[in-house]
């Protein structure tokens, strides 16, 4: 089964309303949320981390990095590093290297959420593939994700 048939699943399972579109190819975030017609600071991008803990994953607006030096804060950790993409790969393997859905649960990864993004109304991410997207609300994804709120992103711009 694929990560997006998975997802699909489970959203259905948990009776959460969502739209599911479809887009021509795109790797980078910003250009997922440029294809679903969304200002990047919109459109909820992955990022898989490691740390004394373990594995876990991020979830950002496409226009920010993630802050490791926060995170290992957030998580009283002294180490932190982003996964490798073989790491990706294995924890991953029905899912396209890039596309991960924000759905920890299904992955048995915790989630640790930008806690600027509480603020919108939806939220729209990958779905497993670079041309699959899932919109939904805020508070439907918040209830089934159970993601931790913490400070993490930094704007790109900062990062140039």
């Amino acid at each position: 089964m694929t990560t997006l048939e998975r997802l699909l699943e489970y959203l259905d399972t948990n009776h959460v309303e969502y739209l599911h579109t479809t887009h021509e190819t795109a790797y980078k975030a910003s250009e997922v949320a440029c294809a679903e017609h969304m200002p990047p600071c919109s459109f909820a991008k992955s990022v898989v981390f490691h740390t004394d803990l373990g594995f876990g994953m991020a979830v950002l607006p496409a226009d920010c990095l993630l802050n490791l030096n926060d995170l290992r804060a957030a998580l009283s950790t002294s180490h932190a590093r982003l996964a490798t993409e073989e790491e990706l790969e294995r924890l991953f393997p029905e899912c396209e290297v890039g596309a991960m859905p924000p759905v920890g649960g299904l992955f048995g990864l915790t989630v640790h959420l930008e806690s600027g993004m509480a603020a919108d109304a939806t939220i729209a991410f990958n779905a497993g593939t670079h041309r699959d997207v899932i919109h939904m609300r805020f508070q439907d994804y918040e209830a089934l994700v159970k993601p931790a709120f913490i400070p993490i992103a930094k704007p790109m711009m900062a990062h140039a």
